[in-house]
C-alpha cells in the first residue's frame, strides 16, 4: 500500500533529513554519467507549459524528488534531475502547462526510467550533475503526465495536458521543503536579513567613506597663529608716587616661564589633568575611556581634554568654549598638529599662564599670590597639589569655600598628591599622606577698591586717563602701571586735620582741600570727603563756589604786568559805581582813603580792586586767571554755553569780576596761585605722572607744558603783597612761623563760600568750605523742607528729586576763619620735614599809577592793626541778592540743563551781584557732586 503524503501544512516528516542526505550522497555518486534520468509516473498533478529547453525539467513538489519516482509514491522535498524527470508526490508545477513534484537538470533532453527511490534518491541529470533541493525548474519538452487528482503524473514536465488538480503538496504542488541548491528558503523575518559579504563590504566602503572624509578635515584644519584677545589680558596696577601700590585692578595674571615653574608644580598639574601628558600626542584616547568610565561609574567626576587640548582653546582663537561635536573634532586636530610645532615645554607653560585658577587669579603666578601668598618657584608639593586640583572647577570651589565648605578641594588635593605618588614615588610618596589642614593659606581680602579716600583718587586717576585715550578696559587687560602724583600720607592728614576742625559743624557743611607742586603741576593731595562709596562727591575737582576775594591775586596780577607798582595809591572809598555793574562796596563802611595795593590785599578792600580791574581792563584780568588754569571746570554745565567761568562773568557781571564772582574748584585755585610760587609759570595740574607697561614701555608721559602767564617780577611783587595777608591781614591765622606764607582769604555774602589759598615756596594749598542743604520742594511750595540727611549731609539715595540750596555758614568761617585754621593745620603737617625757603625778593617792577591823590602825612599816631576775629573780606556786594534758581537735577547730573531765573543772568540770578551759590547750586545737581553716575557697587570697579 502506497504511503500517504504528509499533509505541507503539518510540517514536514521526521524522516526528511534521513532522505535528503541519502539523495545528496546518490546524486554525489551519480555526478557525470552522460544523460539524466526522468523520473517514473508519480503523484501529482501533470506538468503544464511549454517545455524551457533542452535537458532541464521543471515542478515543485512537496516532498523529495529523485532520478526517478515509483508510479504512485509520494515525493518529498524539491530536487533536480538531469532530464525532465518527474518527481512524484505533491503536485508540481512544471516549465510548461503541468507541475511535477520535482525537477531534474541536465544537457539534453529527458530519459524516462525506473527511480531508485522516489522517497531518499535525487535524480541526476543527462550530464551527470547532482540532484540538488531547490526551487522548481522548468521541464524539456515531453508528454504530459495522465491527468487525475492524486494519482501519478506524467512522465515529464511536458507540453501537453491540461493542469489537473492540486496534490497533497499544498496550492499547485508547493512542497514544504522547496529551495535552491539544496539549501531551505530562509521564511520569516529571517528572510530580510542580506548576506554578509554584503554587509562586510558595505562596512568596508562606510569606514572608508569616513576615514577619508577625517583625513581630508584633518589636512585642511590649519595650526592657530592668532592668540585670543583675552590670553594676554592682566591687570592694571595703580600707584602713589612713591611707587607704593596705591590699588590694583582687572585681571590678575603675571606670565612665567617654564624655568620659573618648578618641576613639582608642573608634576602635579599633570598629575591632575592629563598624566599621559609627557608621552601623548595631544589626545588621550585611553584617557578618554577612562574619564567615561570614571564619569559614569561616579568614581570621579573627570574630563577627556588633555592638557594640549585645553591649552588650544583656551590659548588660540577659533576655539570657542560652546560643547559641541564639531568644536570637539576640531579641537582635536588643532590638539594633534600643536603637539608636532611646540615643545611639551611650551605648550605646559602657555597652559598654565592661561587657564583660570579662583579668587580672581589666572595664570599660576597669579594663583599662587592668591592662595599662598608667594612666588610660584616657592610653592611645596603639596600646595602645588592644591592649586593644581582646583583646574577642574575653579569658581565653584571658590563659592564653596567661601561658605567654609573645603569637602570637595580636600578630595581634589588628596586625588592629586596620590596621582604624584603614582607619577614619582621616590619624589612625592613622602608627601601622600600630608594633611589638607596643614596648607596655609593667605586670608581673603574683600577689597572694596572704591572704599575710603582711595575711591576719590581713582576716580580723577580714570577720568584724567580717558581724556588721555586710555579706557577702563584698558586698565582691566593690558597690564598698565600708573604711576600718579600722590601722597599718602599728605592725603591722610588732610583727611584728619578736616574731622577735627569740622567734627562739631553741622554735615550739611563740607571742606575740600587741594595741594599742588608749584613747579610741575603735581597734586599732591587733596580732600573731597571720607568714603567715596558713601559720598561719591570729588568736591575738590568738582565743587565749583565762588572764588570770592581769593580771585583779587590775579587782579593785582594784572596790574603789575601793565607796568603799574605796588606803591600806586588807588582810593578805597566805601562804595563805588561802574559801567554795568551793581554797587561795589567794602565790608567795613568807613572809607579807606588813598591806598596802595599791598594794603588793599592786605585788608582786600573791594573798590581798590574794582578800579583796578577797570585801569587794566576785564579781558587782562580774565587772559591771566584762565592761563592760570582757572574757571575751566564749569565748561562742563550747559547753562554756561562752554564758557569759562571767567569769560562768563565778564560778559554778564562786569566789574563784579574783580571780586571774584567766577565760581572756581580748589585744584583750580591752587593750580591757579601757582604763577606767584613758580616764578610767573603755570603748568596745567594733572594726577599722573607716567602710565606703562608690564615691561616698563611708556604709554602716557607726563604733561608738563609750561607756560609763562607773568614776569618773574610781577610774580614776585603780587607774592610780596600776599605775604602782608597772612603777616597781618585777613590770613594772619595761617602763619607758620619761620616757614615764608603767602595767600588770600575769600569769603562771599553771607558767608555762603569761604576760602583760603595760600602756599609757600615749594607747594600751593586751597581749602574752600560751603554749606549746601537738600530740601523735597522748590522755595514757596506748600510742605517745603529741609531733609534729613546722613553723617555725610547727604539726603537718601532712594529719593528721586532733591533740591539744593547753598545757606550761610556761622560767621566764624568765614575765610579767615575755619578753612584758614585748617590750612594751618594741614600745611604745618605736611611741610614739617621740608627745607625752609625763601620767597624771591620784591622786585618793585612796574611805575607808579596813582588813581588818588596823597593825603599829607599825618600825626603819628597808634598803628592800625587788623582783628583777627573780623573776617570782614566779605567780597560780595550786599544789596540787592535774591536766592538762586533751585532746581530739581539728580544728584551728581552736571549736565543738567536748566532756565535761569528770569532774570536774563544765566547761571547766576540777573541782578549782577552774585550770591556765592556758584554753579552748583545754579544748576541744582548736588554741590561738588564728580563728574559720574552714581558710584560702582561694592566690590565692583568703576
Amino acid at each position: 500500500m502506497r504511503r500517504q503524503e504528509p499533509d505541507p501544512a503539518v510540517g514536514r516528516r521526521p524522516e526528511a533529513a534521513f532522505e535528503d542526505t541519502q539523495a545528496m550522497m546518490a546524486a554525489q555518486a551519480g555526478a557525470g554519467r552522460p544523460s539524466g534520468r526522468a523520473g517514473a509516473p508519480g503523484a501529482g498533478v501533470p506538468g503544464q507549459g511549454p517545455a524551457q529547453g533542452p535537458g532541464q525539467g521543471a515542478g515543485q513538489g512537496a516532498g523529495v524528488t529523485g532520478q526517478g519516482a515509483a508510479p504512485g509514491r509520494s515525493a518529498g522535498p524539491p530536487g533536480q534531475g538531469a532530464g525532465s524527470g518527474q518527481g512524484a508526490g505533491a503536485p508540481g508545477r512544471g516549465a510548461g502547462t503541468g507541475q511535477s513534484a520535482a525537477f531534474a537538470q541536465g544537457a539534453g533532453p529527458a530519459q524516462g526510467g525506473p527511480a531508485r527511490d522516489a522517497d531518499t534518491v535525487l535524480g541526476s541529470g543527462a550530464t551527470g550533475g547532482r540532484g540538488r533541493r531547490a526551487r522548481g525548474g522548468r521541464g524539456t519538452t515531453g508528454p504530459g503526465g495522465p491527468q487525475r487528482p492524486t494519482g501519478p503524473g506524467g512522465p515529464g514536465g511536458g507540453d501537453g495536458g491540461p493542469r489537473g488538480p492540486e496534490g497533497p503538496g499544498g496550492p499547485e504542488g508547493r512542497g514544504p521543503g522547496e529551495g535552491r541548491g539544496g539549501k531551505a528558503k530562509r521564511s520569516g523575518w529571517k528572510r530580510f536579513l542580506p548576506s554578509w559579504k554584503i554587509v562586510m563590504a558595505s562596512f568596508a566602503v562606510l569606514a572608508a567613506g569616513v576615514f577619508g572624509m577625517i583625513a581630508v578635515a584633518y589636512a585642511n584644519t590649519p595650526v592657530p597663529t592668532t592668540t585670543q584677545a583675552t590670553v594676554d589680558d592682566r591687570g592694571s596696577v595703580i600707584y602713589y608716587a612713591n611707587g607704593t601700590v596705591l590699588a590694583r585692578l582687572g585681571v590678575k595674571r603675571t606670565p612665567v616661564t617654564i624655568k620659573d615653574i618648578p618641576v613639582w608644580v608642573q608634576d602635579a598639574v599633570i598629575s591632575a589633568e592629563n598624566r599621559s601628558f609627557r608621552e601623548d600626542s595631544g589626545i588621550d584616547l585611553r584617557g578618554m575611556a577612562r574619564s567615561v568610565w570614571s564619569t559614569l561609574s561616579g568614581a570621579q567626576l573627570q574630563g577627556a581634554s588633555t592638557i594640549t587640548q585645553q591649552m588650544a582653546r583656551n590659548y588660540y582663537d577659533g576655539l570657542s568654549q560652546e560643547v559641541s561635536i564639531q568644536r570637539k573634532v576640531k579641537e582635536i586636530f588643532v590638539a594633534i598638529k600643536i603637539n608636532k610645532t611646540l615643545s611639551k615645554d611650551e605648550i605646559l607653560t602657555r597652559y598654565l599662564n592661561a587657564i583660570y585658577f579662583g579668587r580672581g587669579a589666572n595664570g599660576i603666578q597669579a594663583a599662587a599670590k592668591a592662595f599662598f601668598g608667594k612666588n610660584v618657584k616657592d610653592l611645596t608639593p603639596p600646595e602645588a597639589a592644591y592649586i593644581a586640583g582646583r583646574i577642574q572647577n575653579p569658581s565653584t570651589f571658590d563659592t564653596l569655600e567661601a561658605n567654609d565648605k573645603f569637602a570637595a578641594t580636600k578630595e581634589r588635593y588628596q586625588y592629586v598628591l596620590k596621582y604624584m605618588a603614582d607619577l614619582n614615588p621616590t619624589a612625592y610618596g613622602k608627601y601622600a599622606n600630608v594633611p589638607f589642614e596643614s596648607l596655609k593659606f593667605k586670608k581673603v581680602k574683600i577689597t572694596e577698591i572704591n572704599r575710603g579716600l582711595k575711591g576719590y583718587m581713582l576716580n580723577i586717576v580714570f577720568r584724567e586717563l580717558k581724556k588721555r585715550g586710555i579706557s577702563e578696559d584698558d586698565l582691566k587687560t593690558k597690564g598698565l602701571r600708573v604711576h600718579t602724583t600722590f601722597d599718602e600720607q599728605k592725603m591722610k592728614d588732610a583727611q584728619k586735620v578736616v574731622q577735627a576742625r569740622t567734627a562739631n559743624l553741622d554735615s550739611t557743611i563740607h571742606a575740600s582741600i587741594a595741594s599742588v607742586n608749584p613747579k610741575n603741576g603735581r597734586v599732591v593731595a587733596f580732600y573731597s570727603g571720607d568714603d567715596f562709596i558713601d559720598d561719591y562727591n570729588n568736591r575738590a575737582f568738582d565743587a565749583a563756589k565762588q572764588a570770592a576775594s581769593a580771585f583779587k591775586p590775579y587782579v593785582l596780577a594784572a596790574w603789575l604786568e601793565s607796568g603799574r607798582s605796588l606803591d600806586s595809591l588807588i582810593d578805597g572809598v566805601s562804595s563805588i559805581e561802574l559801567p554795568g555793574t551793581a554797587p561795589i562796596k567794602n565790608s567795613h563802611a568807613a572809607p579807606y582813603g588813598p591806598i596802595d595795593t599791598v594794603k588793599a590785599m592786605a585788608d582786600s578792600v573791594n573798590t581798590v580792586f574794582a578800579q583796578m580791574g577797570e585801569t587794566v581792563g576785564l579781558k587782562e584780568v580774565a587772559r591771566i586767571a584762565k592761563e592760570a588754569g582757572v574757571g575751566e571746570r564749569v565748561k562742563d554745565n550747559p547753562l554756561y554755553g562752554g564758557q569759562n567761568s571767567v569769560d562768563w562773568a565778564v560778559d554778564h557781571q562786569k566789574y563784579q569780576t574783580t571780586i571774584g564772582v567766577a565760581s572756581v574748584t580748589a585744584v583750580e585755585q591752587a593750580a591757579g596761585y601757582s604763577i606767584f610760587a613758580n616764578e610767573g609759570k603755570h603748568v596745567d595740574w594733572h594726577t599722573i605722572i607716567k602710565v606703562t607697561d608690564s615691561k616698563g614701555l611708556v604709554w602716557l608721559p607726563e604733561q608738563l607744558v609750561e607756560r609763562q602767564v607773568i614776569s618773574p617780577e610781577a610774580a614776585a611783587d603780587a607774592t610780596y603783597a600776599l605775604q602782608a595777608v597772612v603777616k597781618g591781614g585777613t590770613g594772619i591765622a595761617a602763619n607758620l612761623g619761620v616757614r615764608p606764607v603767602a595767600g588770600k582769604t575769600g569769603t562771599n555774602n553771607e558767608y555762603k563760600d569761604a576760602w583760603f589759598v595760600g602756599f609757600t615756596p615749594q607747594i600751593v594749598t586751597a581749602v574752600g568750605m560751603s554749606k549746601d542743604v537738600p530740601y523735597n520742594k522748590l522755595p514757596g511750595k506748600s510742605g517745603r523742607r529741609v531733609l534729613k540727611v546722613d553723617k555725610h549731609g547727604l539726603p537718601n539715595r532712594k529719593l528721586k528729586t532733591v533740591y539744593w540750596e547753598e545757606e550761610p555758614m556761622p560767621s566764624f568761617i568765614g575765610g579767615g576763619g575755619t578753612p584758614t585754621q585748617i590750612w594751618h593745620d594741614y600745611m604745618a603737617l605736611i611741610t614739617a620735614k621740608d627745607k625752609v625757603e625763601q620767597f624771591p625778593e620784591r622786585a618793585n617792577t612796574g611805575s607808579l599809577s596813582n588813581l588818588a591823590t596823597p593825603r599829607p602825612t599825618p600825626s603819628p599816631t597808634e598803628t592800625e592793626t587788623y582783628n583777627p576775629d573780623d573776617n570782614g573780606d566779605n567780597g560780595m556786594p550786599d544789596v540787592g541778592v535774591t536766592p538762586p534758581p533751585i532746581t530739581d537735577c539728580q544728584p551728581g547730573d552736571l549736565s543738567c540743563s536748566q532756565p535761569d531765573d528770569g532774570s536774563g543772568g544765566g547761571p547766576l540770578n540777573g541782578d549782577g551781584t552774585g550770591n556765592g551759590g556758584g554753579f552748583d547750586n545754579n544748576t541744582g545737581v548736588a554741590p561738588g557732586a564728580a563728574v559720574m553716575p552714581t558710584p560702582t557697587p561694592t566690590g565692583q570697579r568703576p
